[in-house]
């Protein structure tokens, strides 16, 4: 049933004018906004948006604002939040379709949520999920090509991006005049693009000391990251947080530079990312009391596989053994082999498996990241095991002690989709249960 919805959907896509199109997802949002009275203009709305680090950096700003005092709601990839009621992301999307995603906001005005943060993807645009929401503050985490297949081509790909930030407006809650806000990674080659549109302010974050026009430079220094966390400084302020990895001081420099646009003291910024353990379903340990480590992630593309393999090497490790598939339903085919050689390159063993195949041979995908470790120089044992419990089991079953197990692709989602079946899925959770078959 559901492989004919995704068929019928993908058909009706060839034939209607894209024009027709647009028009029918406006008016949708439009109508959605409108059925829900407008709820977004009761809250201070800010939108996460980038290639890369926006469920991080949208998760660690919604947690700052919160331990500020503020109610907060988040709506992400990872999970929703409405003041202090959180639960993961069921579905398999980012953005929640518009009826959806205005029911949200609805529940989140009748609790009195004052900030709303939400990722906002570029798919989302296009579909014009963001319309009829009254975005105040906008942020820019980096910009890589991404989801090339759906949108065209790199520009249009951007461009989509930008509709974000040309949206913004600005509005009074309470008799207080909310500005338009920007908020751009200043060291990403597409801060001043981001930058150009209209705001109030503007500010650049960065790690390089890099300014960009005349957006206020928020720069994290001194940084250290190794296996207890990371390390670095804003002003005078010295950051102590629990995430390893450079992307993640990037993540929390983001979010950082946004609670202090929305006046919040640099003090209870630091106060708040201290007492952050993890992000669900990144780089996210999972401990059962097991001699060597286990490491969830949500990568699955180059570039985010290149971060997360950086950051691992910061743990004293013996092997890597790493677990991974690649989407299916067309999404990215040209990646597939990259994505195997640099496994190959990195890991000391690799076990391709599925992720979400949806509709597509399971083999041909595997087979297409089976050629690209192939093709390293280096040549390192693989296994091909589709079904991704056994796959897990296998990679579990063969560790030893000091060896480093990382399960990438699927992080904190909620359900894996085979065919035209939404099949309920945890990697954490999938791996405890094995975990507990062979201790």
């Amino acid at each position: 049933m559901l492989l004919r919805y995704f068929a019928m959907k993908s058909f009706l896509r060839k034939i209607i004018p894209k024009p027709l199109l647009r028009f029918y997802h406006l008016l949708l949002a439009e109508l959605a906004a409108f059925i829900y009275g407008y709820p977004s203009k009761r809250m201070v709305v800010i939108g996460v948006t980038g290639t890369k680090g926006k469920s991080s950096t949208a998760y660690l700003l919604a947690k700052i604002l919160e331990s500020a005092g503020y109610k907060v709601g988040l709506t992400s990839t990872i999970m929703f939040k409405v003041g202090e009621r959180e639960r993961l992301n069921p579905y398999k999307m980012t953005m929640l379709g518009r009826f959806k995603l205005q029911a949200l906001l609805s529940e989140m005005a009748r609790s009195d949520v004052q900030y709303a943060v939400i990722e906002t993807s570029s798919e989302g645009i296009l579909q014009s999920r963001h319309r009829g929401i009254d975005y105040n503050a906008a942020v820019f985490t980096n910009l890589s090509p991404e989801h090339i297949e759906s949108h065209g081509n790199y520009a249009n790909y951007r461009a989509a991006k930008a509709k974000l930030f040309e949206h913004l407006k600005r509005k009074k809650i309470n008799g207080h005049q909310i500005p338009r806000v920007i908020i751009a990674n200043a060291d990403d080659a597409e801060a001043e693009y981001f930058l150009s549109f209209p705001a109030d302010e503007k500010y650049g974050f960065s790690l390089n000391g890099r300014r960009r026009g005349d957006a206020a430079p928020v720069f994290g220094r001194d940084v250290v990251s190794g296996a207890g966390g990371s390390r670095f400084k804003i002003d005078d302020e010295n950051f102590d947080i629990k995430l390893i990895g450079r992307f993640n001081v990037y993540n929390a420099l983001a979010a950082a530079t946004a609670a202090l646009a929305l006046g919040v003291h640099l003090r209870d910024i630091r106060a708040a990312l201290a007492q952050i353990s993890s992000i669900p379903g990144r780089l996210e340990f999972v401990d059962e009391g097991q001699p060597f480590k286990i490491i969830v992630d949500y990568a699955h593309e180059p570039k985010s596989m290149e971060e997360i393999y950086a950051a691992i090497n910061l743990i004293p490790h013996r092997r890597i053994i790493h677990v991974f598939g690649g989407t299916g339903g067309g999404r990215d085919k040209s990646k597939r082999a990259v994505l195997g050689a640099i496994a190959a390159k990195s890991a000391n063993v690799v076990i391709v498996t599925n992720d979400d195949p949806y509709g597509e041979n399971q083999d041909t995908i595997a087979d297409q990241i089976i050629g690209g470790i192939k093709s390293a120089l280096n040549e390192i044992p693989y296994e091909k095991i589709l079904d991704r419990r056994e796959a897990i089991h296998r990679a579990l079953d063969s560790a030893s002690e000091g060896d480093l197990v990382l399960i990438s692709g699927k992080g904190a989602e909620q359900a894996m989709m085979i065919g035209g079946k939404k099949a309920p899925w945890d990697d954490r959770k999938v791996v405890r249960e094995e975990m507990r078959k062979i201790f």
